[in-house]
Formats: C-alpha cells, structure tokens, sequence
C-alpha cells in the first residue's frame, strides 16, 4: 500500500516545543496546581513540580511551539526534497503552517506524515490553534472521520508493522535502517535551553530540518528506494 502513494503528495514535518515560560516560578498560582495535577503521575515521587517544570514543553496546555519544519518531494525532472522551517511568534508560525497547509496541501490526496507524528506533532498542533483562537485547517480537524479518512502518515506507526506496543524512537530508526543521524548537535531535551538560555532559534530550525530529512529518509526506506545524498537536500 505505501509504494501506491505518490510521494509529491506527502508533507512531511516535525515540531519543536519548550515551556511557555522559562521557569516553573513564572506560572501563576492556579497553573502551578495544574501543572502539578497534570505531571503527578509522570513525576511520582521522584520530582517535584519545579524540577519537573523543565519537560512542560511536551504538553500542549503548558508548552509552546518554536519551530515548525516541513519538507516535500519537489516536481521536478531530478530527486529533490525542499525543506522549510517557520518560526517565530507561535501564532505566526501556526498562521504561516496553516496557509502553506490551504494553498498547497489541502487536496484530497495530500498526506500529513511525521514520526510519532499521530500521539505528537497533529495532536500538539491542533490544540495550540485551538487554544489561540484559530480554526483547524481541514487536514488537522479529525471531528467525524473515520480511521481510514484520517490524512495522516506516521513512519513510528509503520515501523510498528501492527505491534501496539512497540516505539521506536526516531536515532534508533535511522540507525538501524543505514540513514545519517539527524541528532548530532543537539537532542529533543535540549531544546529549552537552546531556546531560553543561548536564545539560539537558529540552531533549534536546523535540529528540526533535520529530523524532517531523516523522516523522508525512513518512508523511502519502508519503500525499498534509494535515500536521498546531500545535493539532493534544498533548504529555503
């Protein structure tokens, strides 16, 4: 079934998130306790919510979004996968994923895919637009679809060949699969301190092109092809 896809219909992206202050003492009273409430079971004993407040950023009622990077197979006569990262003030950077959404990938044959992208990156965007204010784009709102309409691709989901309880992290995949490593400045935990200590957002977008290479990289392999070399890489 993955080979019967064209692959110029396909938008392939990754998010980057932190907290959406630099410390847990920012909160105000009220989203302490919620915050605490939320990350009890996470945390258990072993933290407490101060110390814990570090990895807010993976829950989009107390984290933001600082990058978005997407990438496409071009139409052209050779191979080539265009990537382009937006950042930014968030809701800038979810009106320009938005419009980029509506004016080129909004088809009915256009796929959304991204690694651990259906537990992450949809969900996560979804609920910031919701919490912003904005309206879904159609490729976003699942309200009253069924499974088979959902237009979404996750290459975790397709490593998982129907084993439910089977991740795969992103490193491991392309390890494992021959494919250059994406993580070889910094890792997903690093992020909030690139972000709020070096205020570095230029290193944050190319960690993020990055992992959207490497998930190009991955559904090709899944299709049996060749991965695409170096000049076949254009950034925006």
């Amino acid at each position: 079934m993955i080979h019967k896809i064209d692959m110029h219909h396909i938008l392939f992206l990754d998010i980057e998130t932190v907290p959406q202050y630099a410390s847990f003492e920012e909160l105000d009273e009220a989203d302490q306790e919620l915050y605490s409430d939320k990350t009890k079971y996470q945390r258990k004993e072993d933290f407490t919510p101060q110390e814990f407040y570090e990895r807010a950023g993976i829950w989009a009622e107390f984290g933001k979004i600082v990058c978005i990077s997407v990438g496409y197979f071009a139409y052209t006569s050779d191979t080539q996968f265009r990537t382009k990262s937006f950042v930014g003030d968030e809701r800038e950077i979810l009106i320009e994923f938005s419009q980029l959404l509506k004016e080129h990938f909004s088809s009915r044959q256009h796929l959304l895919c991204a690694h651990n992208g259906k537990e992450f990156d949809f969900p996560y965007i979804a609920r910031r637009m919701i919490i912003l204010g904005m309206d879904l784009p159609e490729k976003l709102n699942l309200f009253g679809k069924k499974p088979w309409e959902v237009p979404h691709l996750d290459t975790m989901e397709l490593w998982k060949f129907g084993d439910y309880k089977h991740f795969t992290s992103l490193k491991l995949l392309t390890r494992v699969l021959g494919i250059p490593s994406p993580k070889d400045d910094i890792s997903g935990d690093q992020v909030r301190d690139v972000y709020y200590k070096e205020n570095d957002i230029k290193r944050i977008s190319d960690y993020c092109e990055k992992d959207v290479v490497a998930i190009a990289q991955i559904f090709l392999k899944l299709r049996n092809q060749p991965i695409l070399s170096d000049d076949q890489i254009i950034s925006k």
